[in-house]
């Protein structure tokens, strides 16, 4: 089936060929879940739903009553963006060899890996898709601020601990906000060690710059990142001036272990300097 209606597209499976990957290369310097969550998939678009958990009665029957049980499951959303390329400069780069623009096509790429990244850690709360940082039953620790030198260790290894005694023996994958991963990059005092790399030694599935706040310890039982259409570009329409296209993908964060997550809440280095600076400039005000 083409559903993606490439075939109504007067390309050639080249330039399909190029426009896929420059999006899969854009999408990929944004992704940071895919690293380190176990992936299953892809499993096509018609993926709609999961199921999770166990089946199990709706209620408990009655001495004469019949039992009802029920599984539940999950929607899978379909993540899509369009972009435009020039109907005039495509047929320069096919006719004459000239350097085909592909960034339409990265920026769709770098919005649809955004969202994708918005629902592994945030979910959908409000049509009860949980995300690392929001779902019922996750550990957190209330973290310090990393501007101490030692303080990113001490988080972390609490939050280890936290994991290894519910029985989440790693190894370990940590996603950090950026004013946190930018703070390892200081030395030790007395050192050419820096923060960074000894954390390394602890979370050994890697270390992460995310788009969130705080950081998440994740062991990777955590569950499974189900594709069902990988990244992918289609074809809409054509105004005589562009071609009309679109990405899209579709996928869901399967979360199997809530208690094999531990969210750090901690301030970056200089966090509190710069928050008692406005704080004295409102004052002032």
């Amino acid at each position: 089936m083409d559903y993606l209606n490439r075939g109504q597209a007067p390309f050639s499976a080249e330039i399909w060929q190029e426009i896929d990957n420059a999006a899969v290369e854009a999408a990929r310097q944004r992704l940071t879940g895919r690293r380190f969550l176990d992936i299953e998939g892809p499993f096509g678009a018609g993926l709609t739903t999961i199921e999770v958990g166990n089946d199990d009665f709706c209620r408990q029957p009655g001495p004469d009553e019949a039992g009802a049980i029920l599984g539940r499951g999950i929607s899978v959303p379909m993540l899509r963006r369009s972009f435009r390329l020039s109907i005039r400069r495509l047929a320069a780069h096919l006719e004459n060899g000239q350097p085909l623009d592909f960034a339409p096509v990265e920026d769709a790429a770098e919005a649809v890996a955004d969202r994708e990244e918005e629902f592994v850690y945030r979910g959908q709360p409000d049509f009860g898709v949980p995300g690392l940082l929001t779902s019922e039953g996750r550990q957190h620790l209330a973290g310090g601020d990393w501007s101490a030198i030692d303080r990113a260790l001490e988080d972390v290894l609490a939050a280890v601990t936290r994991l290894d005694e519910a029985g989440f023996r790693g190894p370990y994958a940590l996603a950090l906000s950026p004013p946190l991963y930018n703070g390892l990059f200081r030395l030790y005092p007395g050192t050419d060690t820096l923060q960074l790399e000894h954390l390394r030694r602890l979370c050994t599935k890697g270390i992460y710059k995310a788009p969130i706040e705080g950081g998440v310890l994740v062991d990777p039982r955590v569950g499974v990142l189900i594709i069902g259409q990988d990244l992918q570009a289609g074809f809409a329409a054509q105004d005589g001036v562009h071609y009309q296209l679109y990405l899209t993908e579709s996928l869901i964060l399967r979360i199997d272990e809530p208690r094999a997550i531990c969210t750090i809440a901690a301030a970056a280095a200089g966090s509190k300097a710069e928050g008692s600076a406005s704080g004295r400039a409102r004052t002032a005000r």
